[in-house]
C-alpha cells in the first residue's frame, strides 16, 4: 500500500476519536480543541495524500474510490455530531449524507461498468467549504456563530451544485446502466 492510501486510512482511523472528543467532556474544555487539532489533522491528510499521488504518479483505483468516502465519512460524522449537540440543522446534514449516497451509488454503478470516477472541482470546493464548517462548529466560539452560519449555507450550496454538476458530467454512466 503506498502513502496516499495510507494517509487515507489514517484519515478513516481518526474519525472515531474525533467524535469521542467533539461529543464528550471527558478532559473539560480541552475536548473541543482536541477533536478540533484531530480534525485539522485528518483533514490535512486529505490535502498531502492527493498532492503525493499526484506529484509522485501513485494514483490508484484504490485512492480514487477510498479518498472520497474518507471525506464524506469524516465530514458526516461531524455533521451527525453537530446534529445531535443541536448546533447545526438536521435536515442539512440529510441532504449532505443524501447526496453522499447518491454519488457513492452512482460510483458503485460506474464501478460495475469498469470506470472509476475521480472527484471533480464543485466537490473538492464543498468538500474544503464543509471542513472549513466543521472547523468552526467545533470550535463553537459565540463570537463565529454568523461566520459559521455563513459558511454552513455556502457549504449547503456548494454540495447541491456539486451533485447536479456530478450527475450532468457522468449521465451516461446511468444510460450504459440500463442497457
Amino acid at each position: 500500500m503506498n502513502l496516499p492510501n495510507k494517509l487515507t486510512l489514517f484519515r478513516v482511523i481518526l474519525i472515531p476519536f474525533y467524535v469521542f472528543f467533539v461529543m464528550t467532556d471527558i478532559v473539560g474544555t480541552p475536548s473541543k480543541w482536541i477533536a478540533l487539532a484531530i480534525f485539522i489533522i485528518a483533514s490535512l491528510t486529505d490535502l498531502f495524500d492527493g498532492k503525493i499521488a499526484r506529484k509522485y504518479n501513485l494514483v490508484t483505483n484504490f485512492g480514487k474510490f477510498m479518498d472520497p468516502l474518507a471525506d464524506k465519512l469524516l465530514v458526516c460524522s461531524a455533521m451527525i455530531c453537530f446534529a445531535a449537540m443541536q448546533i447545526m440543522p438536521a435536515w442539512i446534514v440529510i441532504v449532505v449524507v443524501a447526496r453522499e449516497f447518491i454519488i457513492s451509488g452512482f460510483r458503485i454503478i460506474a464501478a460495475e461498468q469498469g470506470i472509476v470516477i475521480a472527484a471533480g472541482w464543485w466537490g473538492k470546493f464543498k468538500t474544503t467549504a464543509q471542513m472549513i464548517m466543521v472547523i468552526m462548529m467545533t470550535v463553537n466560539l459565540e463570537v463565529l456563530y454568523i461566520p459559521t452560519q455563513v459558511v454552513m449555507y455556502i457549504a449547503l450550496a456548494l454540495t447541491v451544485i456539486s451533485l447536479v454538476d456530478y450527475l450532468i458530467k457522468n449521465k451516461d454512466v446511468m444510460k450504459e446502466a440500463k442497457d
